[in-house]
């Protein structure tokens, strides 16, 4: 059993949240604890994108960006992953700067230091110097940066089943056991 804890940021790539989230709550009776955070301007996109506010559904401890007595602000709360998906460029310069300016942040920062699983699901393209950088810097320091780079060769038949193929690898990172296709299998 996991404590995961869940990230949205206002980058686009809505979908991958919302997948993400549907998987977890099929995942359930492996995860202890599941929190949720999510900015404001990552409602909004949500909103543009998938045009609802499906993640006002979800069974999960919902969490306000400035509320640090959340679990996941503090080590001695035993989480074990924190996945920010989407994560924003902004979002990764922070953490990759050691700003702890937000829950998002801070949460970022206890699973670095107490050597827990950090995924940064980074949708931005093109990549600057300094992304780059902030993405080697998070990678040195601990945290996966997990580009949303769907993958073909399951030959995905919707718009959710091609970003279920990042959902798919996050959810591997963070150990949790998920049925989904894997390469050389039938």
């Amino acid at each position: 059993m996991k404590k995961i804890a869940v990230a949205i940021t206002g980058a686009s790539g809505s979908i991958y949240a919302k997948v993400l989230l549907q998987k977890l709550s099929a995942l359930k009776e492996q995860i202890a604890e599941l929190s949720v955070v999510m900015t404001e301007n990552a409602k909004e996109v949500w909103k543009t994108e998938l045009a609802d506010e499906a993640y006002k559904q979800f069974e999960a401890r919902i969490f306000n960006t400035k509320d640090f007595s959340a679990p996941f602000a503090s080590g001695s709360a035993k989480y074990d992953a924190l996945i920010i998906v989407p994560c924003s460029m902004g979002t990764l310069g922070r953490i990759a700067s050691g700003i702890s300016n937000d829950l998002i942040t801070r949460g970022a920062d206890v699973m670095l230091k107490e050597r827990k699983k950090l995924v940064c699901v980074i949708r931005d393209t093109p990549y600057n110097l300094l992304h780059i950088k902030n993405m080697e810097t998070v990678t040195l320091a601990g945290g996966i940066v997990c580009p949303a780079s769907p993958s073909f060769y399951s030959k995905p038949d919707s718009f959710e089943a091609l970003a279920a193929t990042v959902v798919d690898r996050v959810i591997d990172l963070v150990g949790l056991q998920n049925n989904s296709f894997r390469w050389g299998t039938e």
